[in-house]
């Protein structure tokens, strides 16, 4: 039986009592570091796509792909990380994975032409992807449950850290030094990475037996049906959806491909993903709850650096040190979100999670041109609390009382959400601020008109003072003006987006107490059921 053969090499769950290894302790931080190069990976090189983009030569179609490719084969080996460390154990998985993705950088540091940069940036996203979800695997397994409060803040803050101050890294790097240490900067942590846990990592065994029954059409039906979701969400809206050819074919392509992986995922003895996880309800509230701070991490993370640089005109250095903020919070916070989660109930902590990242949303609805760093501070103070108060809990919750052997494939499901959550979240805000920006500034020009006095004041004040230059003062203020109506046309879309995601945070509050109360994370109740 699958099940059997599963619980034979996989890792068991530890009693309740035992002390923390040093050795694992030493893999386990080893772990985490090598996760947190993989998830800071994607933002560190969205701050600085115009220097890459400027370096190779490449249009503004195609920078995207330094992102998207990388992207879309991460989400397809998120979910498959687990069945691999099943099949070779988690010590090979993760040492090859830190291994390649030390490779992959290298190679990103020295392509010479967008092609070149795309194909190995999907290499390094596909092979990077391949260690988030073994850390919270871990993290599960050679843990006792006592041990989370420590553990569990730790993986939280890496998670929600790590892109938080990509953009601030990003800047940083590009302009002190040049694109190409974007991906220089992770050859030496790689290194060490790679033989920490090639050398300390013992949690299980490989089951080689089990690659007989590996299932390569369900493989192939998740990479077609993933990799066409994450092209859809990433690129519909600059394409206008549904009336591009691409966009088109790749929803097709989403279909045919989720119809047959899921077929396939019911059907047979050992699928790639272990979808059965879902029939936990504390699973499933956790991987809903975890999709939603996914348009939450990635959709704020977006937001602020767009506000930034369009409005106020900021470049990537001054943007990464305006948003700095939310990490310093994040960071100050976790120790305090880990006492917490040994003595409060974890509802209560998320609905205050929820609370605080609805309130600083909330707050930027009244967002204007001259918003700065003070304006933005107590918001993203807001969202960095928020954002550990709601991750621990949801870890938990999620994962905490899985059985030991179902943990692996959970994990990668698990962290899958969270990405999805920020494609589809990106995606929506996205059309929402190409959308509302083009109504907002068709409402604003029908009051600029002829009839308006102060209106045609101002056109021949400014108009009068170009004139004076001997420049066409007509046309140059109609210009400014235009100017004028898509800023506060886009500030307009901006309170939209913001007022949308805080009525989402407020109402989750709701939901979470309709959720049973989950076992204590110190109790004994952690271990699998």
């Amino acid at each position: 039986m699958a099940g059997a053969t599963a619980v034979a090499g996989a890792p068991q769950a530890m009693p309740d009592d035992q002390p923390m290894d040093r050795r694992k302790l030493i893999a386990f931080f080893a772990m985490v570091f090598g996760m947190f190069m993989s998830i800071l990976d994607i933002q560190i090189v969205s701050a600085s796509l115009a220097e890459i983009q400027a370096g190779l030569s490449a249009g503004s179609d195609e920078i995207a792909w330094v992102q998207t490719s990388y992207l879309i084969a991460e989400v397809i080996m998120i979910p498959l990380s687990g069945t691999l460390a099943r099949i070779i154990s988690t010590r090979y998985l993760f040492a090859i994975c830190a291994a390649g993705f030390t490779i992959a950088s290298a190679l990103c540091a020295t392509a010479s032409n967008i092609e070149e940069m795309i194909v190995y940036r999907a290499l390094q996203g596909f092979i990077g992807g391949g260690m988030i979800p073994s850390v919270f695997a871990a993290a599960f397994t050679i843990f006792p449950p006592s041990k989370r409060s420590i553990v569990s803040p730790l993986i939280g803050l890496v998670a929600t850290l790590a892109p938080t101050i990509g953009p601030t890294v990003g800047g940083y790097l590009s302009h002190a030094f040049s694109w190409h240490w974007l991906f220089l900067v992770n050859i030496i942590p790689g290194v060490i990475v790679t033989a920490v846990t090639f050398t300390m990592i013992d949690f299980d065994k490989p089951q080689m037996q089990l690659i007989k029954k590996f299932d390569w059409w369900g493989l192939a039906s998740m990479a077609v049906f993933l990799g066409s979701l994450e092209y859809v969400l990433e690129e519909g809206n600059n394409k206008d959806w549904f009336s591009d050819e691409h966009i088109v074919m790749g929803t097709v392509f989403v279909v045919l491909g989720a119809v047959v992986f899921f077929w396939r995922a019911f059907k047979v003895e050992f699928p790639v993903v272990e979808l059965r996880a879902f029939g936990n309800a504390n699973f499933a509230f956790g991987s809903l709850f975890s999709f939603i701070m996914g348009v939450g991490l990635y959709g704020l993370t977006y937001l602020y650096p767009l506000y930034l640089g369009r409005i106020r005109g900021y470049d990537s250095l001054m943007i990464g040190e305006t948003m700095f903020v939310s990490g310093i919070a994040m960071f100050v916070s976790a120790p305090i979100v880990g006492k917490l989660s040994n003595n409060m109930d974890l509802r209560v902590m998320m609905a205050i999670g929820f609370a605080a990242f609805a309130a600083g949303t909330w707050l930027m609805t009244g967002i204007t041109a001259d918003w700065d760093f003070y304006e933005l501070l107590l918001p993203q103070v807001l969202r960095g609390f928020g954002m550990m108060m709601c991750m621990v809990p949801i870890s938990n919750i999620a994962l905490g009382t899985l059985a030991p052997h179902r943990i692996q494939g959970a994990s990668g499901l698990f962290n899958l959400t969270r990405n999805l959550g920020g494609a589809v979240g990106l995606a929506i805000i996205n059309t929402a601020l190409t959308q509302r920006s083009d109504q907002h500034y068709a409402r604003l020009s029908e009051h600029v008109n002829y009839g308006n006095p102060a209106a045609m004041n101002w056109l021949d004040s400014v108009g009068a003072n170009y004139d004076s230059f001997g420049l066409d003062g007509a046309a140059v203020a109609l210009q400014k003006l235009s100017g004028i109506l898509t800023q506060q046309a886009w500030l307009l879309s901006f309170m939209d987006v913001f007022l949308v995601l805080t009525v989402l945070f407020a109402s989750l509050i709701l939901f979470v107490f309709m959720i049973a109360k989950p076992a204590r994370p110190a109790g004994a109740g952690g271990g699998g059921h």
